[in-house]
């Protein structure tokens, strides 16, 4: 596998977000009750036995999260806690060992540190992607929990998770379900995503950005977009997104609907949210580690295309919510106490 270019060689202004092998990423192992302490490694391949209740039985799970660079050069993290604590959760669902919280951030950031270079510089937009995983692995074949796991956090640079940047896009109504009633909607699991890939590909044939997944109990209200989760902004000055046992608990939901009341005066809402009911937002959008902010133009529903703000024009709420959390993640707005976190160089 070929590893990733010289950081002098790399087009920061026109970053994809794709793999690349970075130099350095970290390993723990899980055996006989108990993590080793795990360490950074070259080796960008893992090393399992074909039996390992990953690859059979869905018994993995994972997080995403960025490192940005700030004006002055320094390099943090936002809210590394949160997805410590979803990361636990998760593993919980699935029966797996959680990796404690605080050798959790100390990965990320030893991640961080040994690719700093790789960290994009500020004002391209660009950031430091980070993935960590949980896989269950060892010789087994019955369906029951594996008696051994890895955990690993690899990185790359990304730039905007939709090709289109901070621009509007139009999204159509999937007719699948995104995940169960009392299912693993609610964590961040792998088969969650496997399930969302045909939905996903029909979408982007047919011209669309992603899809809107509606509750799979009645298909009459909005839970997700394919790859982030939904909120939508009134008249009457509220911040309005879906509450659901299946939604997985976005970070960057639960950050905007604090930025939306105590940064930009909004009412934030939590509640159904229902597609026949489209008419009551200004503008909408799509919310999530890897998207940030993907403003939507439209949503197609029974053939029709129900049109918010703008489909060529950024919503001026959703402009301001976009600035205010990007602009705390790179070091340029004064973020809430304990959000930010330095990686020390």
């Amino acid at each position: 596998m070929a590893k990733a270019p010289a950081p002098s060689e790399i087009d920061w202004q026109n970053l994809g977000f794709n793999y690349l092998d970075l130099p350095y990423r970290f390993l723990a192992h899980y055996k006989d009750g108990q993590w080793d302490d795990g360490q950074l490694t070259g080796d960008s391949t893992l090393h399992i036995n074909e039996g390992s209740t990953a690859l059979h039985y869905g018994q993995a799970d994972f997080e995403g999260l960025k490192a940005y660079r700030t004006k002055n050069g320094d390099i943090q993290l936002f809210r590394p806690d949160r997805n410590a604590a979803r990361m636990q959760q998760s593993c919980d669902r699935l029966l797996m060992p959680s990796f404690p919280a605080d050798k959790f951030i100390a990965a990320v950031k030893s991640v961080v540190k040994a690719n700093a270079d790789y960290v994009p510089p500020y004002g391209t937009g660009g950031t430091l992607y980070l993935r960590p995983l949980m896989i269950g692995i060892g010789e087994n074949i019955g369906v029951h929990p594996a008696p051994e796991y890895l955990f690993t956090i690899f990185a790359m640079p990304v730039g905007a998770y939709y090709k289109g940047g901070v621009k509007p896009t139009n999204f159509t109504t999937s007719y699948y379900d995104r995940a169960a009633p009392h299912g693993t909607g609610q964590s961040k699991v792998g088969g969650n995503y496997g399930g969302s890939l045909l939905p996903g590909d029909e979408a982007h044939k047919a011209g669309f950005s992603d899809v809107i997944y509606l509750d799979p109990a009645t298909h009459t209200k909005i839970e997700e977009a394919g790859s982030a989760n939904f909120f939508g902004v009134t008249q009457n000055n509220e911040f309005v997104t879906p509450k659901s046992d299946s939604i997985l608990p976005s970070i960057t939901k639960y950050s905007l609907l604090y930025l939306a009341e105590h940064y930009l005066g909004m009412k934030p809402v939590e509640g159904d949210v229902y597609i026949d009911d489209l008419d009551r937002f200004t503008e909408a959008g799509a919310m999530g580690t890897a998207a940030v902010i993907a403003p939507i133009g439209g949503i197609e529903y029974q053939n029709q295309l129900h049109v918010f703000y703008s489909e060529t024009e950024v919503g001026p709420v959703t402009q301001k919510l976009y600035d205010t959390l990007t602009g705390i993640q790179f070091g340029d707005v004064e973020a809430p106490e304990g959000w930010i976190q330095k990686i020390a160089l």
